[in-house]
């Protein structure tokens, strides 16, 4: 239990302020919808207790993906995020149908919803906690790429650099972006219904929700499928490619690659260096670079093996290659 309570302090802090938000959430509209029937509000009860369920699995996930490598396991458990993370979709998945069958229900039989002032409260309550955690989230994207950022420009920048971000806090960036849409959608949708005699509009606002839903499945099942997969990340290539050839006594990169799972960076480099080196010197090159590779964020271990230069360059970062 020691070492379950350990990891869990290391679990993603995002995933678990949006699981508690989103519970907070999903009581209040659960309350709301048994008041008031409001189709639209049941979307969003759905969807936010989905989001909850999921963001709670997320940060486990990501605390137990830190357990260090066992014998049974010597390479770590890395890529358990990424199957947490696939298991975690399915939940959305179902919530997404659901909302979707209800709201195709209800264009179907469009019925008049009640607690006008009910609804808006408590959808405008939500919408609130929504976007804190959406710029929680955002901040979160930021920190986890090293890039400053504040205030208002944190909203366009979280955006640009989402795809660096770590596979837990992408989800709940993207969950808590469709919640927010989702949320704003729901309350358009409850003051036309109440205005005006177009009921249908709430059965069309839950049919809208529950496919931004399933967007989110097929997103994340996507990036997490290629996670459990091992997938290179070239940016990563990219820079350590120019960290490696940056230094003096390397003169060629043979091969170089990033393998990602779960938030790790396993890095493997295959370089040449001068057939005249000592072996005393090449193992300084070695430690060298290794205390480097190894200072760059998610690198968690560095294999390096050396070849004599052959006098072809086959690096291809033009701003690199040593003549």
């Amino acid at each position: 239990m020691g070492e379950l309570f350990r990891l869990l302090r290391k679990g993603n802090k995002s995933a678990l302020i949006a699981a508690i938000v989103n519970t907070i959430i999903s009581i209040a509209k659960g309350v709301a919808y048994m008041f008031t029937g409001n189709v639209a509000m049941f979307a969003e009860t759905m969807h936010s207790l989905g989001d909850a369920a999921n963001q709670f699995f997320v940060f486990v996930g990501s605390a137990l993906s830190k357990k260090s490598p066992t014998n049974r396991f010597p390479n770590g458990f890395g890529r358990l995020v990424n199957l947490v993370l696939l298991g975690a979709v399915l939940i959305v998945g179902i919530m997404a149908f659901e909302t979707i069958q209800e709201g195709y229900h209800h264009i179907l039989h469009p019925a008049e919803s009640e607690g006008f002032f009910i609804n808006v409260g408590v959808l405008t309550f939500a919408l609130i906690l929504e976007i804190y955690v959406l710029y929680k989230a955002m901040k979160e994207v930021m920190h986890e790429v090293g890039e400053p950022a504040s205030g208002p420009s944190v909203f366009l920048k979280s955006f640009a650099h989402l795809g660096r971000a770590k596979p837990a806090t992408k989800l709940v960036f993207m969950e808590d972006l469709v919640a927010t849409s989702g949320g704003l959608l729901a309350i358009i949708a409850v003051v036309i219904s109440h205005f005006t005699d177009l009921h249908w509009i709430e059965g069309a606002a839950s049919i809208l929700i529950g496919l931004m839903m399933f967007f989110v499945v097929g997103r994340v099942f996507l990036d997490n499928a290629a996670g459990v997969l091992g997938r290179a990340d070239e940016e990563m290539e990219g820079k350590i490619g120019q960290l490696v050839m940056s230094d003096p006594d390397v003169k060629d990169i043979q091969d170089l690659a990033v393998i990602k799972e779960g938030e790790d960076l396993h890095v493997e480099l295959e370089i040449e260096i001068d057939p005249s080196l000592t072996i005393a010197a090449a193992d300084d090159i070695k430690d060298r670079l290794q205390e480097k590779i190894m200072a760059e964020k998610g690198v968690v271990d560095v294999t390096i093996e050396f070849d004599e230069e052959d006098g072809v360059i086959n690096w291809n970062d033009n701003s690199t290659v040593k003549k």
